[in-house]
Order: C-alpha cells, then sequence, then structure tokens
C-alpha cells in the first residue's frame, strides 16, 4: 500500500489485470519470450487452454494499447499483485512473488528513462530502504553491434555466452572484427562516469552510437534527480532483459540477497508503443527492511 502511495504521488493511476487469462491472449507477442516460465491448466467450461500469469508488465502494456488506447500519452500506470513461475532464476530462485510497479507508455525520451530509475529508487528509501544501487544495462547493444558487423547467429551465440561469462580473452578470439570493440565494452563496465567515459572513447556502428548518446542523456537527467544514488554500467549484460528494447536496470540493496527490482525500455501491446518501467519484489524488499518498517502501518 505504501509503495502504490508513492506511485500515485507520482500520477501513476493503479489498474489491475486478472491472475489467469486465456493462453492465446496472456502470451500474445512480446508475452512469447515468458512462455516457458507459465503454468497452464485446462478451462473445465470452453476446454480452452489458460495461463497464469509469470509477469505483470506486459499485461499492462495490453491493457493500454487495447482498453486504454485511446488515453492521452504518456500514460503512467502502477500495479501490485502476486505472480506464479515454473522455475525460479540463479539470483530468484522463488517461483511465486508478489509485485509492484509502474508502468510509462507511450514515453521515448531519455528523460523518461531517468524518471523511472528516480521513482524505483525514492519509492523504496520512502520504506526506509537503504544502500540502494541501480545497475544500467544496454541489452540491445551486443546484437546491433553483431547485426552491424555481419556476425552470423552461431558466433553471435558464442559471443554472448563468453560476455555472460566476462571472459574477454574468448570475446576477442570469437569476434573477429568486433571481438576488440565487444572487449573494450566488457570492460567499461562500471561506476556509471568511468564507464561512460570508457565508452566514449570506442568507436561504435550508428545504431550503438545512438544508444550511447542515449544513456548520456539519460545519466545526465537522473544525476539531477536522484545525486546521491550508486549508479554502475555495465553495457553488455542482458539476462533476464529478454523482451527490452532499449536501457534497462537492476535494483539492488547492500547486504540484502538477489535483486529488489528490475526495469527498463521495452514495446507495449501489438502497435509497438515505446515504453518503460519497472517491477519491484517485495520479498527482497521485505529482507532490506529494519524490522521497526515493517511492522508501521
Amino acid at each position: 500500500a505504501r509503495l502504490i502511495a508513492s506511485f500515485e504521488s507520482y500520477g501513476y493511476e493503479r489498474v489491475t489485470p486478472p491472475l489467469v487469462e486465456f493462453e492465446d491472449t496472456l502470451l500474445d507477442g512480446a508475452a512469447q519470450s515468458i512462455a516457458n516460465d507459465t503454468f497452464r491448466l485446462m478451462d473445465p467450461v470452453s476446454q480452452r487452454m489458460m495461463g497464469v500469469r509469470a509477469d505483470m508488465t506486459l499485461q499492462i502494456a495490453r491493457i493500454a494499447t487495447t482498453r486504454l488506447r485511446n488515453d492521452a500519452r504518456p500514460l503512467r500506470l502502477a500495479y501490485a499483485g502476486p505472480v506464479l513461475r515454473v522455475k525460479g532464476s540463479q539470483l530468484r530462485p522463488e517461483r511465486e512473488v508478489f509485485q509492484a510497479g509502474v508502468e510509462l507508455i507511450g514515453a521515448s525520451s531519455p528523460a523518461a528513462d531517468a524518471e523511472i530509475i528516480a521513482l524505483a529508487a525514492t519509492a523504496l528509501e520512502n520504506l526506509g530502504v537503504s544502500g540502494l544501487s541501480v545497475d544500467i544495462n544496454l541489452p540491445t547493444m551486443v546484437p546491433a553491434i553483431c547485426a552491424a558487423m555481419n556476425l552470423d547467429d552461431e558466433v553471435t551465440r558464442d559471443l554472448r555466452d563468453a560476455l555472460d561469462k566476462k571472459d574477454s580473452n574468448a570475446v576477442e578470439a570469437i569476434g573477429g572484427p568486433a571481438g576488440a570493440l565487444l572487449k573494450a565494452l566488457l570492460n567499461a563496465a562500471g561506476p556509471a562516469d568511468t564507464a561512460f567515459a570508457a565508452m566514449e572513447t570506442l568507436d561504435l556502428p550508428e545504431g550503438p552510437a545512438g544508444e550511447r548518446t542515449r544513456l548520456g542523456e539519460a545519466l545526465a537527467f537522473l544525476r539531477q534527480a536522484t545525486p546521491d544514488l550508486a549508479v554502475t554500467v555495465d553495457p553488455v549484460e542482458h539476462r533476464g532483459f529478454e523482451y527490452h528494447s532499449g536501457l534497462s536496470f537492476t535494483v539492488f540493496a547492500n547486504g540484502v540477497r538477489g535483486e529488489i527490482g528490475r526495469g527498463g525500455r521495452y514495446l507495449a501491446g501489438a502497435t509497438g508503443e515505446k515504453s518503460t518501467g519497472f517491477t519491484l519484489f517485495l520479498d527482497t524488499i521485505l529482507r532490506a527492511l529494519p524490522n521497526a518498517s515493517r511492522l508501521q502501518r
């Protein structure tokens, strides 16, 4: 309730999507990326397959581009509720998770990216979570470089594996003409100012260069909004951002296992509206709160 109150104070209106939907609706479009995480069941009335939601972001995006398609943009929506997944991840082994978050639909500017990150940090700080840090990622950067340098699918997959393992020597050996550039991006990861300065020295193809420019603008807006927030940048990380289409991020707190939240840019619904948002994980937030804060009403 306190998180939703923070979201609403910034102009985000709460919506409540269904827990269970027909499979062909729930897993339409970009939601195919979470199909393997989705529990299925048979509707005894219609004999059609249904799914239990494994994520709420794409449900909100569909609501925004169907029922709310005629509402003025940008559209600010908030949500909270449980999700169920077939399996957890290494960082988040739990399969049933309570989420709360926001989606900013129809906003394409770097200022919107910064707004979302700043709101996540502010809402958590209002709860009493301390020692926050945000790791910003560019999950489309590596595919864009591979495509610009005409690397085939097999080489791109091998490069992804090497980058995931942070094996800079393998990246350089596998990547051919792209290897040195991707190795430099891998080694650039670190505190935001240092990482961006290192990225600025690189001769990037046109598309990735545009992503770098956007990152710089978003960082400038974010420093204005939350000057004390610890921010890092990893330009080659992509795991967990399968349907994201641009600048994305993960939120952590000192001394707390696992991520507190994650978010980023994506294309909403069948219309592909440029959007961004975040999801916070309440079980991790509870571990991050001091006992007194947990008991407040």
